[in-house]
Order: structure tokens, then C-alpha cells, then sequence
């Protein structure tokens, strides 16, 4: 009665090896990843819990590999009793698997370096950036050069060892004959014990990554999965983009605006379009016959980590200069954690969202609100001007359709001082930035976006430019002080420029250089630096809460351009109005909104959080009360 059952597990051996390997695979990554960030981990879940659960999660990604040729199984039954499609099936079921092993190796030893880059295992950003393969390839050479030189070497190795045994095992294999009724009674037993395993649970609903969320640190959350998995699901939510918010809570939509509208920034005004329910007519405060010219410079990754008036390493002393002849931000907060939501947010005023960046999405590519488009509709002209290549993150294509008249990038640059792995320096984007505005505000007002990329990884910069803040060059906080450098000397000719009088400038970052914590969301990591001044601004202090998506409205405002906008920041040149003292923060699927002191987190599929921040101590304590209805919804 047993003989039969043995050719039986012969011929599903491939699954079985399969099924030890990946999952001794995946825990050993697991253990390697728990030792470098150990300290992080102990403190935030208990050992044994964190080994279980990852192995949890390993068993619903391998039961993913095992269902496909499982799946597939049924096919051959029938034929089963022929020695060749045995051999067949046993053949593809090998090659199969050897592919899913070497998925999972790789995605696992490429996971360090995406650790110490983002604070968490690869997501959407690791598939997003394989459109750019010079600048990640430049970014992983410089920064990571050791953990490139071993994952590309061990895969290699890796590649070639699963040949050698699987054909050793495929030349072992010995088809002999089975009866079709024990395959038709083990299959449907391993079918179902599969499925349990990508479930993981009996409820309703299958797990997913908030299952196992269950801790405070999105990262060590992380951790618990395997890094396939989390990429996996990335490539699943894309096509759930539209509905990304939705997953937080149900509002019908009459009962958001209204929400929105009720704001007091907002309530006094007239919203006159049903199919564009928040547009409304903006206003200036600024009362002139002629408008100014707008500059918006954008800082790649200049947090407030490196302002020393807001806490952080002394590195910015042009920045610090120059904040007493303007409006200063003591607490601004940007929308995300990339440049493509510090661009959505600065120049259309956009929410940040679980989606992609507006500046990607299909639908937002054409008639999508821009301050370029608002005030080309008013005679400006307007221009994006960059040191690296445009087409990245899909900018060039975003802005041309919205407004901008000119791009101009790192092909504009006939002879560059300097070129690095992000395009030309700073110094040589300040310098063309100075000579556009020399000749075009001398034709007509001008609106430019001007977007640095010298503080970015790999930390590439002119030799003999400055004082190192430390040793080696390379680093972070000596890439900041360029960075700041050539903030400083542009500034200083912009102020001798005719131009000088007729413009408004604003300096402010896109987003903090790495954006990591044990907080569900790390505000202190979204804490950015902000300056408006030029033209006859006086000098102001604003100390009030803000957000990266007040900065269109206030600027339009100063610069005497009332206008109809669709935008839901607040005009913070408004001197009837109190601040709203607000700002809204994306981490992942974390959503933060920071109203004076208390910190609101909403989660996917888990209850909200509400804290209480003290930003002076950089500390969130738990509120015990229950979050007033009214303040969830908005």
C-alpha cells in the first residue's frame, strides 16, 4: 500500500527542496539584517516574536512560488504514467524554482544597502529608479561600492552553483510508474496546506504588510517581511493608485469638501465651479500695477538637520544669513520624503497622498494645476532650470505640460566647472540660473523653478571650494556646506542685479536627506528650512506651523498675483487671518497631521494614533484621550 506513495514524493521533491531552502534562506537574511540594526529591533519587539512572524511571512511569499506550478499540476496528471511527461514536469518544476531562489537571493542582498539609503526593505523606489541606471549605478558605487562589489559576485555564485545542482538532482531522477487516484489524493492536501500558507490566517482577509506592523518602527516592521514580498506588493498597489487614501477611512465626498471648505483660511471664500470644487478666487496682498517676478529654489535633501537654528549641524551659514532679510520658517514641514512630493507640493500646492507623485501619474501629465501655468495665463514667462538631466523622476514631461516654457538641463551646460553623477554643481546652476534672469526679466516678468542636485549621494562637489566640515570630502554634511556655498554667491550677485528689486525668491527644501526613526512618523526628519525674500519684503519671523503646500498661495500673494486657484494651502501673508498652524506629513502608509502640538497618524487597517509632540525634545507621548470625531475627519 506505500509503494505507490513513493514515486509520489520523488516527484514533488523539487518542492519540498524548494520550500527548506527559501525559507533557511530568508531567516538567515533575516538574522543578518536583525544584527545590524539589533539595538533598533530589541527595542521594539521581542526577539522571539520577530523571528516567528518573519517566518510567518516567509512561508506566505514561498507558498506564492509554490502555488504557480502547483497550479499548473493538474495538467500532467493524466499523463503522469508516461515516463517523459514525468520527466518533464520534473525538469520545469527545477528550472522554475531555481529562478524563484535566485529572485529571493538577490532581492535579499540587495536589501542593505536599500536599508541604510531609505530605513526600510525595497519598495516602489527600487523598480522606479531602475529607469535611471547611470545615476543609481554612479549612487551605488560611490556610496555603497562594497555591498554592490558582494551582491553582484554572490549572485553570480549563486547562479552557478543552483545550475550544477539542479542538474546533479535532475540526472537522479527516476520516473517510474504511479496510479493516478494517490496523485489525485496528495494533490488537493498540498493545494490546501499552500493556500493556508499565503493566507496566513483563517480571517476574512488575507494577511498583508499591515499584519505584520507591530510596532512603532516602520522600519523594523519591515524587517519582519522578506524583501520579494514588500516589492511585490508594491507592484500590486499601482493599480490601486486611484483609491490610494481610501484605505484610512469612508467620507462620501460631499462630506470632504465640505470639511475642507470649513477650514478658516478657506470659509469666507466663493467656490463657483461644481466640476472643480476647490477652486476659488485668491486675492493678493501685495497691491501693485506691476507683478513680481517669482524664483522658486529648490534644495535637493537640505532638512533641517543642517540649520543650526533649527537644531541641527552647523553647515548652512549662508542660509543663516540670509533668513534676517526675509520671511523665515521656524516650522516648516515638507509633504514627503522624495523630491517628486517637495516639487508637487511647492509648486501646485498638492496634498501628499499613498499614491504615486502627481508629477508621475498619467492623468495629472496635462491641465494639472502649476504656478507656471497660473502665471504663463499672465504674461510670465516660465522656466525649470536644472544641473542634471531633466527626464528624470518624469519632471520634463510633468512640467512642459503644465505650464513651463522652457527646460533647460544638464545638455545646456556647454562647459560646466564641475560634473558629477547628478549633473553639473551648483555653483554652475546658480551661474546659468543668474544669466536667465538677467535676460529674461529684462522682456517680461518671470517665473523660474531652479532645482539643485549637488547635496545628493554620492556627496559630489569642486574640490578647493570650501572649508570641510569633516573628513573625507564625500559626506553629507561638506556636500550641505557647498551646497550652501553656491546658495550664498548666487545671492550675493542677485543683489547687485537689476533684477534684485523686482523679484521674490523662495529657498526651501524639498525634503530632509534621509528620512528614518522609530516613530510612525519622524517629524522631526520632515523639519525643512524655508526663506522668502527680494523685492521690498520685510523682514518676518513665521513661527506658526506650516506646510510646503502654503508656500504657492503665500507666494503668489506677495507677488501681487490674485488669481483663481484650486489650491487648499493657506495664504500665510494674510494678516485677518490666524495661521492654521497645521502640517501633513507621508511616511510610507503612515499619514501625519501635526496641528500645534498634536501629532495624528492615520494607518492601513489599524487604528489611528494620536500624540502628543514636543518638537524642542523631538518627543512624541501617547494621548490616552479618545481623538475628537470632527478632528479625524479633517
Amino acid at each position: 500500500m506505500i509503494k505507490p506513495i513513493l514515486p509520489i514524493a520523488e516527484l514533488l521533491r523539487p518542492i519540498f527542496l524548494f520550500f527548506v531552502s527559501a525559507l533557511a534562506l530568508l531567516s538567515g537574511f533575516r538574522f543578518l539584517h536583525f544584527s545590524l540594526y539589533s539595538n533598533r529591533v530589541s527595542e521594539a519587539i521581542g526577539l522571539g516574536e520577530f523571528f516567528i512572524l518573519g517566518l510567518r511571512a516567509d512561508l506566505m511569499q514561498v507558498s506564492y512560488f509554490i502555488i504557480i506550478p502547483l497550479l499548473a499540476f493538474p495538467l500532467f496528471i493524466p499523463f503522469m504514467n508516461r515516463y517523459r511527461v514525468q520527466s518533464l514536469w520534473y525538469r520545469a518544476a527545477l528550472l522554475w524554482f531555481t529562478l524563484c531562489f535566485i529572485i529571493l537571493w538577490f532581492m535579499e542582498i540587495s536589501t542593505p544597502a536599500f536599508l541604510a539609503q531609505y530605513d526600510t526593505r525595497p519598495n516602489r523606489l527600487f523598480f522606479e529608479y531602475l529607469e535611471y541606471p547611470a545615476e543609481v549605478f554612479s549612487t551605488l558605487w560611490n556610496g555603497f561600492k562594497t555591498w554592490l562589489m558582494i551582491g553582484a559576485a554572490s549572485t553570480l555564485l549563486t547562479i552557478y552553483i543552483l545550475k550544477r545542482i539542479a542538474r546533479i538532482i535532475a540526472q537522479r531522477f527516476q520516473p517510474e510508474p504511479m496510479r493516478r487516484r494517490y496523485l489525485l489524493g496528495v494533490y488537493p492536501l498540498l493545494l490546501v496546506m499552500v493556500v493556508l500558507g499565503i493566507r496566513s490566517t483563517l480571517a476574512h482577509r488575507p494577511a498583508n504588510p499591515a499584519f505584520f506592523a507591530v510596532t512603532s518602527d516602520a522600519m523594523v516592521n519591515s524587517l519582519i517581511l522578506n524583501s520579494t514580498y514588500t516589492l511585490e506588493y508594491a507592484l500590486y498597489n499601482l493599480k490601486h493608485e486611484s483609491k490610494a487614501n481610501l484605505i484610512y477611512g469612508d467620507m462620501k465626498t460631499d462630506e470632504v469638501l465640505t470639511t475642507v471648505k470649513q477650514n478658516t483660511h478657506l470659509k469666507e471664500y466663493e467656490f463657483p465651479y461644481k466640476d472643480y470644487p476647490t477652486v476659488h478666487f485668491q486675492p493678493a496682498t501685495r497691491k501693485s500695477e506691476k507683478p513680481l517676478n517669482i524664483v522658486i529654489i529648490l534644495e535637493e535633501s537640505l532638512g533641517a538637520t543642517f540649520v543650526e537654528s533649527l537644531g541641527g549641524v552647523p553647515v548652512t551659514p549662508n542660509l543663516e544669513r540670509l533668513k534676517s532679510d526675509g520671511w523665515w520658517f521656524e516650522r516648516l514641514y515638507a509633504t514627503g520624503t522624495r523630491s517628486v512630493r517637495g516639487i508637487e507640493a511647492v509648486v501646485s500646492g498638492f496634498l501628499p497622498t499613498r499614491a504615486r507623485s502627481t508629477v508621475k501619474l498619467s492623468n495629472s501629465q496635462r491641465q494639472f494645476f502649476t504656478l507656471a501655468d497660473v502665471l504663463s495665463r499672465r504674461g510670465y514667462f516660465t522656466e525649470f532650470i536644472y544641473g542634471g538631466e531633466a527626464h528624470f523622476d518624469n519632471m520634463a514631461n510633468f512640467f512642459v505640460g503644465n505650464g513651463f516654457q522652457s527646460i533647460i538641463d544638464q545638455d545646456d551646460y556647454k562647459t560646466p566647472n564641475f560634473t558629477g553623477s547628478w549633473g553639473v554643481s551648483d555653483e554652475d546652476l546658480f551661474n546659468k540660473l543668474h544669466q536667465r534672469l538677467v535676460v529674461n526679466t529684462a522682456k517680461h516678468p518671470t517665473f523660474t523653478l531652479a532645482f539643485s542636485s549637488s547635496n545628493h549621494e554620492p556627496f559630489e562637489f569642486p574640490d578647493n571650494t570650501i572649508k570641510l566640515h569633516e573628513e573625507p570630502k564625500n559626506t553629507v554634511n561638506n556636500a550641505v556646506k557647498y551646497a550652501d556655498y553656491a546658495l550664498g554667491e548666487f545671492f550675493r550677485k542677485a543683489r547687485q542685479s537689476d533684477y534684485w528689486d523686482n523679484t521674490l525668491f523662495l529657498v526651501v527644501a524639498d525634503h530632509d536627506t534621509r528620512v528614518y526613526g522609530d516613530d510612525l512618523i519622524p517629524v522631526n526628519k520632515f523639519h525643512i528650512p524655508g526663506l522668502i525674500l527680494g523685492a521690498d519684503l520685510e523682514p518676518r519671523t513665521i513661527k506658526s506651523t506650516a506646510s510646503q503646500i502654503d508656500l504657492a498661495p503665500t507666494l503668489l500673494s506677495l507677488a501681487g498675483v490674485s488669481a483663481y486657484l484650486p489650491t487648499v494651502g493657506q495664504d500665510l501673508s494674510r494678516t485677518d487671518k490666524a495661521p492654521e498652524n497645521r502640517a501633513m506629513m507621508q511616511f510610507g502608509d503612515n499619514y501625519g497631521w501635526l496641528e500645534g502640538e498634536t501629532l495624528t497618524v492615520l494607518r492601513v487597517n489599524k487604528p489611528t494614533e494620536h500624540y502628543r509632540y514636543i518638537s524642542e525634545a523631538d518627543k512624541q507621548e501617547p494621548i490616552e484621550d479618545p481623538l475628537n470625531p470632527e478632528q479625524l475627519k479633517k
